[in-house]
């Protein structure tokens, strides 16, 4: 069984800063990677950024220069550090735990809501 946990989430005004965490805990041999998804109300979810195990990254165009994804392997724990908040970056940020393609598992969500 493994479980994934997000934290961090929060009312922050534009241009602020929030710091997201997420701990996959449970039988994990191997992580493949893992990453952060959000969804906004009416919208569907999208690739926020993703790290795999030997430091590779990917970014959503959209955050670029605003948001640095990071990862604790020995714990798998993955970050997400995103400065210069704007309103459109509210949505329910999801974490996804890759072990393998066929074996994913997804945290509940955390809400990050941009607001002034």
């Amino acid at each position: 069984q493994v479980q994934v946990v997000e934290s961090g989430g929060g009312l922050v005004q534009p241009g602020g800063s929030l710091r997201l965490s997420c701990a996959a805990s449970g039988t994990i041999f191997s992580m493949f990677a893992m990453g952060w998804y959000r969804q906004a109300p009416g919208k569907q979810r999208e690739l926020v950024a993703s790290i795999t195990s030997d430091g590779n990254t990917n970014y959503a165009d959209s955050v670029k220069g605003r948001f640095t994804i990071s990862r604790a392997n020995a714990k798998n724990t993955v970050y997400l550090q995103m400065n210069s908040l704007k309103p459109e970056d509210t949505a329910v940020y999801y974490c996804k735990a890759t072990i393998t393609p066929r074996d994913i598992h997804w945290g509940q969500g955390t809400q990050v809501t941009v607001s002034s």
